[in-house]
Order: C-alpha cells, then structure tokens, then sequence
C-alpha cells in the first residue's frame, strides 16, 4: 500500500514537472515566433528555439536519435526535433497545416520513447497558439 502512494506520489510530481516543462517550452516558442514570424524554413526555427532554450535555461537534446523497434530488434532510426528534459518531445513543422501524418509521427516517438506528452508546434501560422497541439499518450 506504502508503495502505491509513492509511485502515485511520484507520477503526481512528475505530471507537474511536465505540465511546468510544457509552459516554459510554449514560452520559448512564442518567443521564436514572434520575432521571426511565420515562413522560414523548419531549420530556422529549429536553431533559433535552441538558442531561446539555453538562454532560458531549459534542458534540451535537439535532432536525438531514437531507436524504433520491432518485436525487441531495432529496424530503424528516428530523429526527434528536441527531447525536452529527458521527458517532452518537441517535433517543429513549418507546414500550411498540421496534419494528420504529423500527429502520428509524435505519436509514434512517445511510444518509442516511453514518453507521454508531445508537443507538435506549427510556426507557419499568424498566431502562434493556432499551430500548437498536445498529443498525450495515455499508459
């Protein structure tokens, strides 16, 4: 019983790190946005959210490999955009619009990952937040 409210206490604690993660990060985004704007390419906005992570302070591996396995055999490789704090995925798309492609690659990676908060982020949009989708992936 002891160990089920700690692992409960624990998830707890990490669901707000996450949920806190994930503010600090749409921060970050917006702030790329609202200089740069909409039409560049994903390239760009993948630099210059690097350089608003670190000087934000913010935990981040950019372009990290992750293995995708089959049946316990790697058979590939995939690439996320930024795995934030070793527990947000960020994958950026300079798109017309998200698709839903894009939602299934994010999902993918979260099972890959064993992660459960994703964060598509659309900068081809006027308003930032019209590009942005949380995709949760429930155990």
């Amino acid at each position: 019983m002891r160990r089920k409210k700690e692992e409960e206490r624990r998830m707890r604690e990490l669901g707000e790190q996450l949920e806190q993660l994930a503010y600090r990060v749409i921060g970050a985004a917006i702030e790329v946005h609202r200089l740069l704007g909409p039409g560049f390419l994903e390239s760009v906005y993948q630099e210059s959210l690097e350089v608003e992570f670190r000087m934000r302070g913010i935990a981040c591996h950019p372009k990290k490999p992750v293995a995708i396995t089959y049946k316990s055999h790697q058979v590939g490789e995939g690439q996320l955009d930024f795995m934030v704090g070793d527990i947000l995925i960020v994958e950026l798309k300079a798109v017309e619009k998200l698709a839903p492609i894009h939602e299934a690659q994010v999902i993918s990676y979260l099972k890959m990952t064993k992660n459960s908060l994703g964060l598509p982020i659309d900068f081809n949009v006027p308003i930032l937040k019209e590009g942005i989708k949380r995709i949760i992936l429930s155990s």
